[in-house]
């Protein structure tokens, strides 16, 4: 890979030692005289580094570092200060330059300076083909700055070579249906087909039809044979949300399938083979449901061969800022609105908030946001002001303090009341599924009882 290096320097002797030093090391180098130039080259083509003279005539090194990070901020600038300007360079650090060169300087110091910037771009570029490697082409992104989903992509990295079936466990709205994509498309099944069926979206009927098909004739209204999704994805991967809400019977009928890689379909009397992996995903605890005798105890030691537990929003708070830009981007760009960024004010509202309805319910926040926005920025004044009451205040009394539950309870409350009590709007406003919504009133009538 070709790196290039563009060099600012007003005396032409230094220049020249500069552009020599940095060839001899194999480096492609261009030198300008002044700012302008060097502005001039940037716009034209992609330079890795930029070495610039703070003192220089039209346009100093300070102006040309700042417009630089504006057009261009993937290029990392290497400042050089004479004597006794430590502080020129100092404000150059601040405004983003990676490190400064004291005149006289050493050319061996010259050297290690721009190895140092040589090796963090390949590292950069090498995780940044960990992630191409997990997309395999396909337009799949994982934002992950917090430590919590740092872990999940390095479990998702050490399994890359393996075909085991994997448990994804977390709330709803975490994002389990993406991280079973990138699974799929990690592994050598990624040309075959990825399938995703929610097991609470259907009746037992439907389900069982939809998994393994039917025959024609098999029940009233089967008028012709269907292939169920379970041979559709043959030598691909079989999705499985919410995977707890299967019927026991058909749970079975799964554990048989996965067991002896065959199934028979609905109406159906000879053995179907089959070949695909398997992902479950559960916003329960499974554990539970096993003890509780409404889920198979050999079903889960099935698809649990290797579980990840994904965090929620409110514990992975590092997320919350890139997915914002992430969501932002994407929806400004399909409402064609020129909006730029979020103020650090909105920022921090939204870290304060707990977010039951986790990622899901932040994206539905900022396209929301993105809609109603006229201006160029999202201020804390575009989110949803049902946010601005559940603030978390810096200073608190330990008796007034409230739980995430109670906050949660009262913000879906909220929510319903602010609706109608239209269950599915709000649903959708809290980014969770209905099933979802009915099943936390449910469990708060209980606790009630």
């Amino acid at each position: 890979m070709t790196f290039r290096i563009l060099i600012a320097e007003d005396e032409d002797l230094t220049r020249k030692h500069l552009a020599d030093t940095l060839e001899d090391e194999k480096y492609e180098v261009v030198s300008t005289g002044n700012g302008i130039d060097a502005l001039n080259e940037i716009k034209s083509k992609n330079f890795d580094v930029l070495i610039a003279d703070i003192k220089m005539p039209r346009m100093d090194g300070l102006e040309l570092l700042a417009r630089v990070k504006d057009i261009s901020p993937e290029t990392e600038v290497l400042v050089i200060t004479g004597f006794g300007s430590i502080n020129s360079a100092v404000e150059a650090m601040k405004k983003g330059a990676f490190d400064y060169l004291p005149k006289p300087f050493d050319l061996d110091e010259l050297i290690l300076k721009v190895r140092n910037v040589k090796k963090q771009k390949e590292l950069a570029q090498e995780n940044a083909a960990l992630r191409t490697s997990l997309d395999l082409g396909k337009n799949i992104r994982v934002i992950a700055e917090s430590r919590g989903m740092k872990k999940v992509l390095e479990v998702l990295g050490s399994i890359q070579g393996s075909d085991c079936n994997v448990l994804l466990a977390g709330e709803s709205g975490v994002g389990k249906n993406l991280l079973a994509k990138v699974i799929h498309y990690s592994s050598s099944r990624s040309d075959k087909p990825f399938l995703s069926l929610n097991c609470a979206t259907f009746s037992e009927e439907l389900l069982t039809s939809e998994l393994f098909g039917h025959e024609k004739g098999a029940f009233t209204g089967a008028e012709t044979r269907k292939q169920g999704l379970m041979k559709i994805a043959d030598g691909g991967t079989l999705f499985f949300d919410e995977v707890t809400e299967m019927s026991p019977n058909l749970q079975a009928k799964l554990l048989k399938a996965i067991e002896e890689r065959e199934f028979f379909p609905v109406g159906g009397t000879k053995p179907v083979q089959v070949d695909a992996r398997f992902i479950a995903a559960t916003n329960q605890k499974i554990s539970e449901a096993v003890t509780a005798g409404s889920f198979r105890k050999d079903l889960y030691y099935r698809l649990n061969v290797m579980e990840i537990y994904v965090p929620p929003l409110r514990e992975r708070k590092g997320d919350v800022a890139p997915l914002s830009k992430f969501f932002l981007r994407k929806h400004a760009r399909e409402y064609g609105k020129k909006i730029s960024r979020l103020t650090k004010e909105a920022l921090d509202v939204l870290r304060r908030y707990s977010f039951p309805g986790n990622v899901r319910e932040l994206e539905n926040i900022i396209e929301r946001a993105v809609i109603l926005e006229k201006g160029p920025l999202i201020t804390a004044e575009s989110l949803p002001q049902s946010l601005l009451l559940f603030q978390i205040e810096t200073t608190l009394e330990p008796d007034k303090v409230k739980s995430l539950a109670e906050i949660n309870k009262e913000y879906i409350h909220s929510v319903l009341e602010m609706l109608g009590g239209n269950k599915s709007e709000a649903s959708r406003v809290l980014g969770v599924s209905r099933t979802s919504l009915w099943r936390m009133l449910k469990q708060e009538e209980r606790q009630g009882n």
